[in-house]
């Protein structure tokens, strides 16, 4: 069976649903159908942000914006000014949708569910005409002169537009790469690390803002630190998993992390206030409070860490005065505070985020239009190039920012 329309887009996820939308919003006419290889659409929308869908973030500088991706930032520089955080907003706004935003920049609906945007985007496709077809999968794409063939588990399929927005799929990747697409390998790019280590331990759930550093490297990244109970993670260490994703693959995820507790504080600073406060408080005890912004806890550990007793030998609490550090210890101290050295051995998955690193490469693709420089018609949205964020509605706003463009270059060549 053969089924003819305008435009075919492969992938039923954010980017998909966006595009068509897009399209049949400013040329109704146009015969459009999204086909998904699932028996269901919108399940990355659905699990996103705990469930609740973080849209995007709320900042709506362009050149800002592009600093939030590891890999694209200097690509999206042009697209974002075509289509920004404020306008994802007005968009949704627009299709009755209002979005909230929250202390740390990320952006939901105010509903704080999923489901509000998944039902926006059926109800959407439902109006205005638009074939959402599952358990299509993707066998073979060809070319033929003026107008592209799909073939799928199911049917053959033609359009004169092809539009791929099928995230990190294997095997569109391997079919693209056949059509002579390079494909840059998949790898990790949102995820904890895995470190057992006396310092944190039964600290789960304890954070602490702190600067992260991927030691013998340039990498470093700042933000909240969560210890769990396999190792750490939280914003900093999340930010420093994506800028290194390729690094740190290489490495097998084998690495020395090294952390300063005090985030900008340097070694020679701590040392300066340390000293300060072995005269100001040189009768208290060194454990009992954390003189800095982070919990009691974490610093009766790094106090111990750097060889300072805590306790005697028949465990009771030893009160360990200020007044008695050696400078040897005041030295041992600063570095457990400013370049604590934590074994990493391996990661985990942060939550439900899935990013990958890896996908069509960039060079392959004019970013004014969203089409392929190799095959005319083919065009590209989302994740399904090489390009991927930070946590935070990131990656969301690359969907609809490149769903936007590819609807705009479309409506120009069918007006």
């Amino acid at each position: 069976m053969n089924s003819n329309f305008d435009i075919i887009i492969v992938g039923g996820g954010a980017a998909g649903f966006f595009t068509a939308i897009n399209i049949v919003e400013k040329n109704p006419k146009l015969k459009v159908a999204i086909l998904e290889r699932g028996k269901s659409v919108l399940e990355k929308v659905r699990i996103s942000g705990g469930g609740r869908c973080n849209v995007t973030h709320a900042c709506f500088v362009p050149n800002d914006l592009v600093k939030f991706y590891p890999r694209g930032e200097k690509e999206l520089r042009g697209p974002f000014h075509q289509f920004c955080s404020g306008d994802t907003i007005e968009w949704f706004e627009r299709h009755g949708i209002e979005l909230k935003i929250e202390d740390d920049g990320r952006m939901f609906p105010v509903s704080d569910s999923s489901q509000t945007i998944i039902d926006c985007f059926l109800l959407a496709t439902q109006k205005l005409g638009i074939q959402v077809l599952t358990g299509q999968s993707v066998q073979s794409i060809f070319k033929a002169e003026d107008y592209w063939k799909v073939e799928t588990n199911h049917e053959t399929f033609a359009c004169q537009k092809l539009i791929l927005t099928t995230g990190s799929n294997p095997k569109i990747w391997e079919l693209l790469q056949n059509m002579g697409h390079t494909i840059i390998s998949a790898v990790p790019s949102l995820f904890t690390f895995n470190i057992k280590d006396a310092r944190i331990k039964d600290l789960m759930g304890l954070s602490a803002f702190a600067k992260v550093k991927f030691k013998g490297s340039k990498l470093e990244a700042s933000g909240p630190l969560l210890i769990t109970h396999w190792g750490m993670s939280g914003p900093g260490i999340l930010k420093l998993s994506a800028w290194g994703a390729r690094e740190l693959f290489d490495k097998n995820y084998q690495f020395v992390l090294e952390v300063n507790w005090l985030n900008d504080i340097p070694f020679e600073e701590a040392l300066e206030t340390l000293k300060n406060l072995k005269q100001e408080h040189a009768k208290k005890t060194v454990a009992k409070k954390s003189p800095f912004e982070f919990p009691n806890r974490l610093w009766e550990n790094l106090v111990l860490a750097a060889g300072i007793d805590i306790s005697n030998a028949l465990g009771e609490t030893k009160e360990t005065k200020w007044a008695d550090l050696s400078k040897k210890q005041l030295i041992a101290l600063a570095n457990q505070l400013t370049h604590g050295e934590f074994q990493v051995n391996g990661k985990s998955t942060f939550k439900e985020e899935f990013v990958t690193a890896g996908g069509i490469d960039l060079k392959e693709i004019n970013f004014k239009t969203m089409e392929s420089k190799l095959h005319k018609n083919l065009f590209f949205a989302g994740e399904i190039v090489n390009i991927d964020a930070i946590t935070g509605g990131f990656n969301f706003q690359n969907a609809w920012t490149s769903g936007f463009i590819v609807a705009q270059t479309i409506m120009e060549y069918f007006l």
